[in-house]
């Protein structure tokens, strides 16, 4: 029972601290940490201690795949050029000046382990990058490279990381061995999350209940993670994989199966996203008293100066990478060159998160200056979160890059709605051509005219506000009969299967709605 007030409690804090970043106006990633790392200095509060392994397997998987499922695969296979520059190049450059850096302040630290530090800090986080993100209207082409690139860069790291691992216990590094496994770990990962969201969608298709089809897409992200894990290949890339795979092929779904299990997977990631962060900021009195053997300036010199060279390095490589296109014709297909405004804040989002402090915390005991190196990659995740978390709508301000909201209904919106109003007035004055059922069809007619009529009006530029004021006619009057049928509910009582049924057909009309009048009001 106390794991489970514990957990209950945390989700509650999770709750107040999301309710406080919302009035701020800060990235709620930001004050979660901020928040754990204050709720560790309470006197008698209990050392929370996060298992790597529950980190890595129970967080990471279905946080993974969520942010998967989103991602527009045509945007980023468009953009595969700067997000593998990124994921891949980005990720070893980060690495080797940690590692060099590290070693000329700790002269002490084997160069081995000092890459295992540089593959530890060196990935910015899907679910840091997704948690500050979210909030933020930025161009369509820096949220595909940034969610592509912390959707990828992790097997690279991680793959760095074991490799790392292993020379420092064995003695030796080879840059060409980490080359040809992260190929083979990367290859093999792929094979089984494609195998694995292929055999999900089939048990979808043929369960026919909503309940279970979510449950089912829940299973297969950590179906595709663990079965990745136990033949020794990559489970972030399995798990990457599946949810492009489920992510492709949700529009074959029914369409409460979409509704529903996009406010389950909501609910997921919520507290999930929470939970890890408040854990991360919990992290801080463990780690702090295990470094009674460094000195207090000594520490801050370490951190500050490791901070300052992760945050750098990503500047030093992202800007000559982004040059590629001018100075190489022929990659231009592969992605076009960006704006330097673009360019910089691609550069600044470098936030660091759980796989950090998870690769951090699974190092074995004996490994030399493990405690140094948790601490440090602790240090690296506040940093980035703090320094670049709450100063990245800033920058993006300052260099206007934020995208305006357009009043009124977007083209490309407006021009897929009338596709549909037309094709099914067509399909309606067909029906209604028929002899035997077309009487039914004709007192249809008015109902999807009216629609094409009011979506040629938005294509062709007819006055919004009078646009506006037909969907609020619609609006009141069903508001006006969601009224009326609860006192008839309240004076007769319906069963409560039809008034669940009657209610959410009425709310899915309110809601497309409400998003035809918000795109009206911008």
């Amino acid at each position: 029972m106390p794991i489970v007030e514990a957990l209950l409690a945390l989700i509650a804090v999770c709750i107040g601290f999301a309710l406080v970043a919302r009035r701020a106006r800060l990235p709620y990633a930001v004050v979660l940490v901020l928040g754990g790392m204050a709720i560790a200095f309470i006197p008698g509060a209990p050392n929370v201690e996060l298992d790597p392994e529950i980190a890595l397997a129970f967080f990471l998987p279905p946080l993974l795949q969520a942010s998967a499922y989103r991602t527009d695969w045509r945007a980023f296979k468009g953009n595969i050029r700067p997000i593998l520059f990124l994921a891949v190049g980005a990720v070893l450059f980060t690495a080797f000046c940690i590692a060099v850096t590290a070693v000329a302040l700790i002269p002490w630290l084997p160069f081995s382990a000092a890459i295992a530090l540089g593959a530890i800090v060196a990935p910015p986080d899907a679910v840091a990058a997704g948690a500050v993100l979210h909030r933020l209207r930025l161009p369509k082409g820096i949220v595909a490279v940034l969610e592509g690139e912390s959707l990828v860069n992790d097997a690279a790291a991680l793959v760095l990381y074991r490799l790392a691992v292993a020379a420092t216990i064995a003695g030796a590094f080879s840059w060409a061995e980490a080359g040809i496994s992260f190929i083979a770990l990367a290859i093999g990962g792929a094979a089984i999350g494609w195998a694995v969201g292929r055999g999900a969608i089939i048990a979808i298709r043929r369960l026919e209940d909503t309940l279970l089809e979510t449950a089912m897409s829940f299973i297969a992200c950590f179906a595709s993670f663990f079965a990745a894990e136990f033949v020794h290949v990559s489970g972030v890339i399995a798990v990457v994989t599946t949810g492009f795979v489920l992510g492709h092929a949700q529009h074959g779904l029914s369409a409460r199966t979409r509704r529903e299990s996009r406010v389950v997977w909501d609910f997921i990631e919520f507290v999930m996203n929470s939970l890890v962060f408040i854990l991360i900021g919990l992290q801080l009195n463990e780690i702090l008293g295990r470094m009674d053997a460094y000195g207090a300036w000594t520490l801050a010199w370490f951190a500050v100066v490791l901070s300052l060279v992760l945050i750098v390095s990503r500047f030093v490589w992202v800007f000559p990478a982004s040059l590629i296109p001018r100075l190489i014709p022929a990659l231009g297909r592969f992605g076009s060159a960006r704006p330097w405004s673009h360019t910089t804040i691609i550069a600044w989002c470098g936030m660091r998160g759980v796989v950090s402090l998870a690769a951090a915390l699974a190092l074995p005991v004996t490994f030399p200056e493990r405690d140094l190196i948790v601490f440090l990659a602790f240090c690296a995740i506040l940093a980035t979160l703090v320094v670049q978390g709450t100063t990245l709508q800033l920058v993006i301000w300052r260099l206007g890059v934020e995208e305006k909201r357009r009043p009124g209904m977007g083209i490309e919106e407006a021009a897929a709605r009338t596709l549909i109003a037309h094709a099914s007035l067509r399909e309606m004055e067909r029906r209604a051509e028929d002899i035997l059922a077309g009487a039914i069809a004709h007192d249809l007619l008015p109902e999807y005219r009216d629609r094409v009529r009011l979506l040629d009006g938005i294509n062709q530029g007819a006055i919004a506000a009078e646009r506006a004021a037909r969907l609020e006619h619609r609006l009141h009057a069903l508001r006006a009969g969601r009224a009326r049928l609860l006192r008839h509910h309240a004076e007769d009582g319906l069963e409560e299967e039809l008034m669940a049924r009657l209610t959410e057909e009425l709310d899915l009309e309110e809601l497309r709605l409400r998003r035809l009048l918000g795109a009206e009001h911008g």
